[in-house]
This record gives C-alpha cells, sequence and structure tokens, in this order.
C-alpha cells in the first residue's frame, strides 16, 4: 500500500514540474489566449446574433445583454493577446479565470434550469449547453490558473 502512495506522490511531483516548465505554460497561454481571440472576434462580427444568444439564457435584461455583447468579445480579444504576448500576463490570466468561472456557472445554471440553448460561444458554430461545455471550460480554468500562478521567473 505505502509502495503505492509513493507512486502516487511522484506522478503527482512530475506533472507538479510539468506544469511549471515554461514551454507548457507559453502552449496554456497560447491556448488559453487563442481560444479567447476566436471567440472574441467571432462574437464581433455579428454583435445582434451574440446579444440574442446572451438573452436565451433569461440572466441578464436586453439592454444589459446588448452591452455585453458589445463589450465581452474585446475584453476576451485584448486579454487573450495579451496573455499570448507574456503582456500583463497575471491581470490576463486572473481575468480570464473569472470569466471561465462565470461560464461554468451560467452553464451549470442554465443546465439546471432545462433550458435548452446554444451556448453562443462561437457564433454559428456554438454547440448545444451540455456539460462537454462545463468540461471544456474546466480545462481552459486549469490553464489560466496556472498561468496565474506562475512566478515571473517562468516567463
Amino acid at each position: 500500500m505505502e509502495a503505492g502512495l509513493n507512486g502516487q506522490k511522484k506522478g503527482c511531483l512530475y506533472l507538479l514540474k510539468m506544469i511549471h516548465n515554461k514551454y507548457i505554460l507559453f502552449a496554456f497561454r497560447v491556448v488559453v489566449g487563442g481560444v479567447f481571440i476566436w471567440a472574441g472576434f467571432i462574437k464581433i462580427s455579428d454583435p445582434l446574433g451574440f446579444t440574442q444568444s446572451i438573452i436565451y439564457y433569461r440572466v441578464f435584461p436586453p439592454g444589459m445583454s446588448f452591452f455585453l455583447a458589445l463589450v465581452l468579445p474585446w475584453i476576451e480579444i485584448i486579454c487573450g493577446f495579451f496573455l499570448i504576448f507574456g503582456i500583463l500576463r497575471q491581470a490576463s490570466s486572473f481575468l480570464l479565470s473569472c470569466l471561465l468561472v462565470l461560464f461554468i456557472v451560467l452553464i451549470a445554471v442554465t443546465i439546471l434550469r432545462e433550458i435548452d440553448i446554444d451556448c453562443g460561444c462561437f457564433g454559428s458554430l456554438s454547440q448545444k449547453v451540455d456539460y462537454k461545455i462545463i468540461l471544456t471550460d474546466s480545462i481552459l480554468l486549469f490553464f489560466s490558473l496556472n498561468i496565474f500562478f506562475q512566478k515571473r521567473v517562468t516567463q
């Protein structure tokens, strides 16, 4: 039993060392930043469609939905570029992590409320709200939090 635990500890230590690797962290930055840049540009190309996607969640009033549809994509794009290029890395990863937490909560609440809609994440390429989106956003959140908690030395 003890040998099994030692093996698990070694595996966890290896995983932690791997995540602290500056090349893997750079890959995390490219993935998270790239996803948000792509999603942001798709939303900017159809602000009314994105507004309607926000309205379908039945959480925000129409006026606020329109405001979010105009502002949110720009935040995603700017933070995505900043994250990839290492500009304000911690602030960008923190803001994107907060957005991902909000998206996860919003998707979970939508599933619990049994509202059958597309997520609106990628415009016409969006998929139905389900647990796969929560899993995807959770992976992106894991990447983003790893970036946020890294010391400047790993840059």
